[in-house]
């Protein structure tokens, strides 16, 4: 396949996006505390609760689902 840009790395084609949370893993993911929805956060290193804003961190690309772990963060922004 020829390479179409100006950019001397080959073209790749087939490659994973990787993500931290993989999409399903994330439709069932909850609140520990309120039980809402939890959302990837703009960064990628958290899930944010929609409902009470806690942060639950991303270890690892393990989430850390414990309430005492999160954070109280409203203005942190979330992936749409």
């Amino acid at each position: 396949m020829k390479n179409l840009t100006n950019d001397p790395a080959p073209a790749m084609l087939g490659v994973e996006i990787r993500m931290p949370i993989s999409a399903p893993l994330l439709a069932i993911l909850a609140c520990p505390l309120c039980k809402a929805d939890v959302k990837l956060t703009a960064d990628e290193k958290g899930l944010k609760c929609i409902s009470c804003h806690r942060v639950y961190p991303i270890k690892d690309d393990i989430p850390v689902m414990i309430i005492d772990e999160a954070s109280v963060e409203p203005g942190r922004a979330v992936k749409t």
